[in-house]
């Protein structure tokens, strides 16, 4: 199956497409498992799960794009990959749009901006002019070979600038070629309604627990005009908070056994991983 045309069919159904977020490789493989049809390859997790530190521009294009290739070879769903702010200049972008597409992966998200970059919905973020978002967007479209390879472009300008700023520097976005648009952090329903009014490509939504977006239902976000959703820390937030539960369970008691039921047990886990195609390939080639 080729995955970006996928995706493209995906994203033209009236259904709203659904592509929980995931900080590593193995929970990208149990999003798959659960039935979801895409998979969003979070920086903010990345930088979380990979480094242990914050969305702050610390990761670099090698890294996040050996990361996109591993999370490419483990699924076989569309990969949308978190680009930040595309690591450099317009050039540099093109170098990540080739890296990307390379890699596999199905769409790249681009941002406005200034470097180093912070996760949406902190506070401190600023963003470059719109004439050099706008140039890199153009410079994503020259650089990729495959015309299946989706660009998303989003924009941080709604805190620091107010809507009408961010409105305006979506639609410049879609004339510069951007096949999806991500205007992130918008703070009432009502702006989000407004936002798919106006917007004439597909439409993404980003849904953060905590964050400064209101945190709609899926069926909900479909009503509103999206066609994507991400929900890109939930993974990692459910991670850490059992991983702390654990470890104080263990601390406390000296042992895991009673948190067994909170567990996937042995043989699913092998499963899930792949353990028994490669003892099937052992077999037939290992001589």
């Amino acid at each position: 199956m080729n995955l970006r045309k996928e995706l493209k069919r995906l994203l033209d159904n009236k259904e709203i497409l659904v592509a929980p977020g995931a900080h590593d490789v193995l929970t990208a493989k149990v999003i798959e498992r659960a039935g979801f049809k895409a998979v969003y390859m979070t920086g903010y997790g990345q930088a979380a799960s990979s480094l242990g530190k914050p969305d702050v521009g610390l990761l670099t294009l090698t890294e996040m794009h050996d990361r996109a290739s591993k999370f490419v070879s483990a699924v076989n769903i569309p990969v949308i990959a978190d680009a930040d702010t595309g690591f450099g200049n317009a050039l540099g972008v093109m170098r990540t749009v080739e890296l990307y597409e390379r890699a596999g992966v199905a769409a790249i998200q681009l941002e406005d901006q200034v470097a180093p970059k912070r996760c949406g919905h902190m506070l401190g973020r600023e963003v470059v002019p719109m004439a050099e978002m706008v140039g890199k967007i153009e410079a994503a479209k020259a650089a990729r070979v495959d015309e299946d390879f989706l660009i998303i472009a989003r924009t941080d300008a709604r805190t620091n600038h107010g809507f009408d700023e961010a409105l305006k520097r979506c639609k410049a976005y879609v004339a510069a070629g951007a096949d999806i648009i991500f205007l992130e952090s918008l703070e009432s329903v009502e702006e989000m309604k407004i936002m798919n009014d106006e917007i004439t490509v597909p439409t993404l939504a980003n849904m953060v627990e905590g964050g400064r977006t209101p945190l709609c239902n899926c069926k909900e976000l479909e009503e509103l005009g999206y066609s994507l959703v991400i929900w890109p820390t939930a993974s990692t937030y459910v991670t850490a908070y059992m991983m702390t539960e654990l470890m104080r369970e263990l601390k406390t008691t000296g042992t895991t056994a009673g948190f067994l039921d909170k567990m996937i047990d042995f043989e699913d886990f092998n499963t899930l991983i792949g353990l028994d195609d490669y003892n099937e390939m052992g077999k037939k080639f290992i001589r």
